[in-house]
């Protein structure tokens, strides 16, 4: 029997959103928290525990959600693969599966995720990604597939070649993942020699090379947006309309 829950990547600083009280998640969306939003998204699948990951001015959304979540607190800004791995110590035993999303974004739709999770327990696999077209997909990884449609690998703009930046099908960052893959994964993730950050989509790549099983859900021309800047921010204040949750 399958119990799932949930990790919310909400760690990051958001240094351009040029907030230095509050975290980027706490920014208001129709009216409410960005983060609210994710929450309430989560709760409607039923799914607990969910889990918040902290960081930087996590009173901030601490205030908002109150006793809701389970917190886990990321005292060194070490990346998302980094804040993954320290949600998941607070995840109880009991918990097979874990859906794991960003606190900056709110548009996935409840029926794509319910899909989402349906696929990833009837195919047994380790992971299970939603993909997405976006029409302008720079600085998104690009989702690389054989010719039987199968995923081999995700690219990222800086290493894409000129073929790999003209597909639009990325990766917006929402996995549904057992717990044992995570806990096998998430340590294996290497420092990045760049930023000296752990990435969360590394683990694709560690799937991929150690043949396990990954899945995808691919959901077409979904409106997303992920908030990282002011114009973002005001981006998706206008979208937010426009999506069908």
């Amino acid at each position: 029997m399958s119990k799932i829950g949930a990790i919310v990547l909400a760690a990051g600083k958001g240094s351009r959103m040029k907030s230095m009280s509050s975290n980027k998640v706490t920014v208001t969306v129709a009216q409410k928290p960005l983060i609210l939003h994710i929450i309430e998204r989560l709760e409607a699948l039923n799914l607990s525990p969910i889990v918040v990951v902290v960081g930087f001015a996590k009173e901030s959304i601490e205030e908002i959600l109150k006793d809701r979540v389970i917190y886990a607190e990321q005292k060194e800004l070490l990346g998302t693969g980094h804040a993954a791995l320290m949600g998941l110590k607070e995840v109880p035993d009991d918990v097979t599966d874990l859906i794991v999303v960003y606190g900056d974004e709110f548009s996935y739709p409840k029926a794509k995720t319910e899909e989402l999770i349906k696929k990833h327990i009837s195919t047994d696999s380790g992971l299970t990604l939603l993909t997405i077209n976006q029409s302008n997909p720079y600085g998104l990884g690009r989702i690389v597939r054989d010719k039987n449609g199968k995923l081999i690998k995700i690219v990222e703009e800086k290493d894409a070649t000129e073929n790999e930046k003209k597909i639009t099908e990325v990766n917006p960052g929402c996995y549904v993942c057992k717990t044992s893959f995570l806990q096998k994964y998430l340590p294996k993730i290497k420092k990045s020699e760049v930023t000296g950050e752990y990435y969360l989509t590394e683990i694709i790549h560690l799937a991929i090379e150690n043949k396990e099983s990954v899945e995808t859900v691919h959901a077409g021309n979904m409106v997303w947006k992920g908030v990282n800047t002011t114009e973002e921010l005001e981006e998706a204040r206008r979208l937010f309309n426009d999506i069908k949750f």
